[in-house]
């Protein structure tokens, strides 16, 4: 013999049926921390930002102008 049962209730029903713990609060903190560590990864991108990490201060920006301009001419 077979038999089905379909059951209609939210996820926090089911939680309390089955007497799992209500992780929403820890879920929603833990996925704001992932934004704002992906947030912050996504600024360190940016292509100024990765300009100023290879040539702090500009320091060699002249030489890196040079090498592309210069490049190929004879």
């Amino acid at each position: 013999m077979k038999f089905s049962i379909d059951i209609d209730c939210t996820p926090e029903e089911a939680r309390s049926f089955f007497g799992l713990p209500n992780v929403e609060i820890l879920n929603k903190a833990i996925m704001d921390q992932v934004q704002t560590q992906m947030m912050d990864q996504m600024k360190a991108m940016a292509p100024d930002e990765i300009m100023k990490a290879w040539m702090p201060n500009g320091a060699a920006w002249d030489q890196f102008q040079k090498m592309f301009t210069g490049y190929g001419s004879k």
